[in-house]
């Protein structure tokens, strides 16, 4: 094992494709449904949300493809970004575990989110796009794909969840900077968002509300298309750079992960470290053990059913087999925005189905503690939602003491915390409320399943 501690790749060795897990999964997932007629959607289905190119990535079965040259140009501002060795956390938890983490921080906004933004941003304006629609929880997304926008050329309307629209204003702010337009979810601008204020006032939003607002603006207008930031199988092969990069420093540190670990809300920054490491365990018989790490508040892959559900609450989007608390489903307000959706992508349900990956559901306190030992130690204030990865590798570094084994632990920290700093206030001041999972809730939005399953 290399005695560094931080791992850059050069130039000209930044991978120059991104990887597609669907290529080697040995059980195929389920299919899409029209949510009329329950028959698996084609492109057609989805032509009117996306640009064909992205419906091709959709559903292709290369196990490569070919990053743009725009975008390899775009992602060279910061990529790669720096695979770290945790000596310090490491020596604070007197563990024997060798903790390494990638860093997603250092993009223009802080977060693993651009590596996608600036793939969709391209290939709409490669369609002739002249706007788009999108919703963001936390902010991450929104402002990564202004940037992308405004890089490409193309405007945006931004649906943000709207306890984050509050809790986070200076997430606003960026995208405004970036020239988009940043609207509190939900809102009065469409249908669905008029309904849900009509009978709840003072709802603090959540993800599947602002899809359901973007989709609707987007289905509404001719010259807008869609973009989201997680969940989609293009999606999360757009973030397959952060473990394609990950694979070749772990060769320069001469080492190999005994186990992955990621936070999972829609499950992007997971799959995007973790996809490649679970393609070497499918077709090298590699033993990765992979984790995924979610709030309580919002437990889809420890509490969720694996049935076909909508992707947005009002009900607008194909169905999709997930693991999902229902469509109905609204989270508690926490800090970490960017976790709060009530379904997990499917890819990473279905490798949850079959046993490739394990769940842990952590609550906000216990991860904030995680988050500030990791500041205190590696000089990073992690992004709320990324102190669950922290929590999990420590857990696994923990039970390594215990054990008395040298484990190699990898996992993603997908954004630094500088625009939270309300939430460490409150974490601080003492006032920061334990997540809880609401059974009640979860058990009148299961009801309203469609009747496909």
């Amino acid at each position: 094992m290399s005695e560094d501690s931080k791992f850059f790749l050069k130039d000209s060795d930044v991978p120059k494709q991104w990887y597609n897990l669907g290529a080697d999964l040995k059980e195929p997932m389920s299919p899409p449904l029209n949510p009329g007629t329950k028959q698996p959607i084609g492109p057609d289905d989805l032509a009117p949300l996306f640009p064909m190119e992205l419906i091709m990535q959709e559903v292709t079965q290369e196990r490569y493809i070919d990053i743009p040259g725009p975008v390899l140009e775009a992602y060279s501002r910061w990529r790669s970004t720096p695979l770290v060795r945790a000596r310090a956390l490491e020596k604070a938890l007197d563990t024997p575990a060798r903790i390494y983490y990638k860093y997603e921080g250092a993009s223009p906004s802080g977060s693993h989110k651009p590596n996608t933004a600036l793939a969709q941003a391209f290939y709409n304006k490669e369609a002739g796009v002249k706007k788009i629609a999108t919703e963001t929880g936390a902010g991450q997304w929104g402002t990564s794909l202004a940037f992308a926008c405004k890089l490409f050329g193309i405007e945006l309307d931004v649906y943000m969840v709207k306890v984050s629209f509050e809790q986070k204003p200076y997430r606003k702010l960026v995208m405004q900077t970036y020239g988009a337009r940043c609207v509190a979810s939900p809102s009065d601008e469409t249908d669905s968002g008029k309904a849900i204020l009509a009978k709840d006032p003072n709802n603090t939003g959540s993800l599947g509300i602002a899809i359901s607002e973007a989709v609707e603006m987007a289905a509404k207008n001719p010259d807008t298309k869609y973009a989201l930031g997680s969940v989609l199988n293009h999606v999360l092969m757009h973030q397959t750079i952060v473990g394609n990069e990950a694979l070749l420093q772990m060769e320069m540190a001469d080492d190999y992960p005994d186990i992955l670990v990621g936070c999972t809300g829609g499950g992007s920054n997971f799959s995007g470290l973790v996809f490649p490491f679970i393609g070497k365990n499918f077709r090298e018989g590699k033993n990765t053990r992979v984790i995924a790490c979610e709030p309580k508040s919002c437990p889809s892959l420890t509490k969720g059913k694996f049935v076909y559900d909508f992707g947005d609450t009002g009900r607008l989007t194909p169905l999709m087999k997930t693991h999902t608390l229902g469509s109905q489903f609204i989270p508690p307000a926490t800090h970490s925005g960017g976790l709060r959706y009530h379904a997990m992508a499917p890819m990473v349900s279905h490798l949850k189905e079959i046993g490739a990956i394990e769940a842990k559901a952590y609550g906000q306190k216990e991860c904030f503690e995680a988050g500030v030992s990791f500041a205190r130690t590696e000089g990073i204030v992690p992004a709320p939602e990324a102190t669950h990865a922290i929590k999990g590798a420590v857990d696994e570094a923990l039970k390594c003491k215990a054990e008395g084994k040298s484990k190699a632990i990898l996992f993603n920290l997908c954004g630094h915390g500088h625009f939270d700093m309300q939430a460490y206030m409150d974490y601080f001041s003492g006032n920061l409320a334990e997540d809880k999972f609401d059974t009640e809730a979860f058990e009148e939005s299961m009801a309203s399943i469609p009747a496909v399953n």
